[in-house]
């Protein structure tokens, strides 16, 4: 017998009790996000000051910048504490950071979604090596993004003479995932979903932490109706059910069968999904030189997702494996706030296990973005500018990959470049140098890669560099470019030997 209710929004937004810790599911413009439960929250808050002091969770960005996604919990009194991965789609949350209006801890996003499934497990915490030599490691910040987080929500220990750390578990008391169906039992589907994600997670810590798990669906469909392989989250661990028939894939889209996986499309030529600014054409043609057939390929959020579009125009997509942490392999690689999704996919998995085969290095060559680096050959993009953006699952990515492909421009706000007849140009240099003497945060550490023994180039219109034992030697320069002029005045420190010239 079904235990699972079937509500409307607004009454399940009544089952959030002031103080709650609740872990919310979603990535970037809408996928698999619950929007419709949110803004009856929103909304509910905003009529009646409940519920207050909320500590949210989740582990991969999810918003548009403005109202939607993560926003819908951006209000004051609303919200005292923030566990994410990522901030970027949530620019008022950001904000409160900043302002020291919420508590703050940044964590890798594998890891909270592996979190989640140990709390839900009810094991003491997750024993993992992600997030060493980074800014979780509490010898550097433990994941603390402003003043008033005080808590050391992650510990240094020792196995068998290896450091590890331990991320510390607390109570789920509400779960709000999404799926496509839901049958009269509670059985939830997501098979029409662009991803997964970490639904299966959410719920399990939140029912064996004795939360409520509230669920929003397209459609509610009669018990028996929904095949055994595509139900996610069995209706036992489902205490409510919202159906929405105005759901959407992703914000202002609706379904699409060749993103969910039930059709393939044709796709034909898509040449013109190369980047716009020659910058980023650049810089996504040299790092397509470093594909190789047959080999595990990753690709994180921002720059590197212009390499999708030289794949396409080369049409070798059917000769590569590649996947991003949302659990998606092969196909044709969405870019920009549809970043996570595929059309014609082969395989779409929890991103929870993708963690797991990215964790244990499954990785051969991952392509990341670059915010900074420095002489180290350390990383930052999750602090820049005076903002937190987050990792991600960046750190777990580029921590357990064989070899780590950086991609960004050599620097930044004002920057304008120009190609022609086989020549780059610097049209105006930015304003921010992106290579400095120190990172403002460590997301990636130079030192850690070096212990590893991970290959790691660092990629940018101008010039591409190495990580050495000494720090980023210079291999490779665009012609048209003069060394002194448009490298070294450009870099805030470098180094010359007789054998090499490095930024170190």
């Amino acid at each position: 017998m079904s235990r699972t209710q079937f509500l409307s929004a607004a009454e399940v937004a009544a089952l959030v009790r002031d103080g709650d810790t609740v872990a919310i599911s979603g990535n970037g413009a809408g996928m698999i996000s619950a929007e419709a439960i949110f803004a009856a929250i929103e909304r509910r808050f905003l009529d009646t000051g409940h519920p207050r002091e909320l500590t949210l969770v989740h582990s991969l960005g999810l918003g548009d910048r403005d109202a939607m996604g993560a926003n819908r919990f951006a209000h004051e009194g609303m919200l005292r504490k923030v566990i994410a991965a990522h901030f970027t789609w949530s620019a008022r949350i950001q904000q409160f950071i900043r302002d020291e209006k919420i508590e703050a801890y940044c964590l890798p996003g594998g890891v909270i979604q592996h979190l989640l499934r140990e709390i839900g497990a009810g094991r003491p915490g997750l024993f993992t090596h992600s997030g060493l030599g980074t800014f979780v490691d509490p010898r550097q910040q433990g994941g603390r993004c402003n003043a008033r987080s005080q808590e050391e929500v992650v510990e240094l220990l020792q196995v068998d003479g290896r450091d590890i750390l331990r991320y510390k578990p607390f109570p789920v008391h509400v779960g709000i995932i999404r799926g496509t169906y839901a049958d009269r039992n509670g059985n939830l589907s997501p098979e029409e979903e662009a991803i997964d994600m970490d639904i299966h997670s959410i719920a399990l810590a939140a029912h064996n932490s004795g939360g409520v798990v509230l669920a929003q669906v397209r459609q509610v469909v009669e018990a028996g109706s929904l095949h055994p392989r595509h139900v996610r989250v069995p209706g036992i661990l489902v205490d409510a059910v919202v159906e929405d028939p105005r759901q959407e894939l992703f914000y202002g889209l609706g379904y699409d069968p060749s993103i969910g996986g039930a059709k393939r499309a044709h796709l034909g030529e898509m040449a013109n999904d190369l980047p716009d600014r020659p910058e980023r054409r650049i810089i996504a043609r040299r790092a397509a030189m470093e594909l190789r057939e047959g080999v595990s390929l990753n690709f994180g959020f921002g720059m590197p997702g212009g390499i999708f579009g030289v794949i396409a125009e080369q049409g070798i997509g059917d000769r590569l494996w590649m996947s991003v942490e949302q659990g998606t392999h092969n196909g044709r690689m969405l870019d920009g706030r549809l970043f996570g999704a595929s059309r014609n996919t082969d395989a779409i998995v929890p991103s929870i296990e993708q963690f797991d085969f990215y964790s244990g290095g499954g990785i051969e060559i991952t392509f990341l973005g670059m915010g900074e680096a420095d002489a180290a050959g350390n990383v930052n993009v999750s602090h820049l500018g005076g903002s937190l953006i987050g990792p991600g699952g960046f750190i777990e990515i580029a921590q357990n990959a064989k070899k780590v492909v950086f991609c960004g421009t050599f620097d930044a706000q004002g920057a304008k470049v120009a190609w022609a007849d086989g020549k780059l140009s610097i049209l105006q240099p930015g304003q921010v140098h992106k290579l400095v003497r120190q990172v403002e945060r460590i997301t990636f550490s130079g030192s850690y890669a070096r212990n590893s023994g991970q290959e790691v180039l660092y990629i940018t219109e101008r010039a591409v560099f190495r990580l050495t034992a000494d720090g980023m030697e210079l291999i490779e320069m665009a012609p048209g470019l003069d060394l002194e002029r448009d490298i070294l005045d450009r870099s805030t420190y470098e180094q010359r030997t007789e054998e090499r010239i490095c930024i170190c």
